[in-house]
């Protein structure tokens, strides 16, 4: 093993190290230290520690540490140590997009309840309790609270401090509105009717723009893809390209350098068609 890759691996424990040491102590850590994902694990569904999730980074940068000395390609390393928080952050993503989809029906059956004569929390609550996942959401939250004795309103609120979807804060500001001017149930029925018709239209926009731009997407990551295919190419059919590769300057200035560049372009590229979407 090289003194470069040595110099790699103690820079990358020792890192880690740095890292957990704060997590030694639960005082510490809970009186002055905040961890800059802890919302995000939160949400992804992590229930276990964060020193276990630093644990989890520490083992992902060294198995790419590992890799990027066995590839000699240095970039593989830093890929280890961001691997966890791309998953956490997809599985959040994901999570988010659900709980908007799930904000529309909430809405339509709250709606369908103050037609058929219930009150306003009564169909919130069969609202809640007949959908699959928002027994975890703001709505069922406010709920629950509500049953314990604490105003729909402040629950309401609560909820919406800790809502991240812009579904989920519009859905729960026609409910508040609802709660705090003491609306009859036709009033509320009008209001939050025409919550669901906005949410829905919006909706119908988005899933149209994402399927008209699904194709550039693919282009996207297909034009990405054909420079790294030509290089390999040319590497397999120029020898004296290959032994430029393989000297440091290719390893470790040429290679990474390309890479970033493609990262960057596809983050770039991706990020102007989803703020179109």
């Amino acid at each position: 093993m090289s003194s470069v890759m040595v110099g790699a691996i103690a820079m990358a424990l020792a890192v880690t190290s740095l890292v957990l040491i704060p997590f030694g102590s639960v005082r510490v850590a809970g009186s002055w230290l905040a961890h800059p994902e802890r919302t995000l694990l939160r949400e992804s569904g992590w229930h276990r520690s964060l020193s276990e999730w630093e644990a989890l980074r520490a083992i992902a940068t060294l198995g790419g540490v590992l890799l990027a000395g066995a590839a000699g390609f240095a970039p593989v390393g830093l890929l280890g140590a961001a691997v966890p928080s791309i998953v956490a952050r997809l599985a959040v993503s994901r999570r988010r997009a659900e709980r908007a989809r799930e904000t529309l029906a909430v809405l339509q059956m709250t709606v369908a309840g103050l037609r058929s004569g219930a009150g306003l929390v009564e169909s919130l609550r069969l609202a809640t309790a007949s959908t699959r996942a928002t027994q975890a959401g703001p709505f069922a939250e406010a709920v629950r609270a509500f049953d314990l004795g604490a105003p729909l309103d402040a629950a309401l609120a609560a909820g919406r401090a800790e809502a991240h979807e812009r579904q989920v804060v519009l859905g729960i500001d026609a409910l508040a509105l609802c709660v705090a001017e003491r609306l009859p149930s036709s009033r509320c029925v009008s209001l939050i009717a025409s919550t669901v018709d906005r949410l829905a239209f919006e909706q119908r926009i988005a899933a149209d723009i994402r399927a008209r731009t699904a194709g550039l997407r693919v282009q996207i990551v297909m034009l990405a893809a054909l420079v790294p295919g030509l290089a390999l190419y040319l590497v397999l059919t120029v020898p004296g390209l290959a032994e430029t590769f393989a000297q440091p300057l290719g390893r470790f200035v040429l290679l990474p350098a390309a890479a970033i560049l493609e990262t960057v372009g596809i983050i770039a590229s991706r990020r102007v068609v989803s703020d179109i979407s």
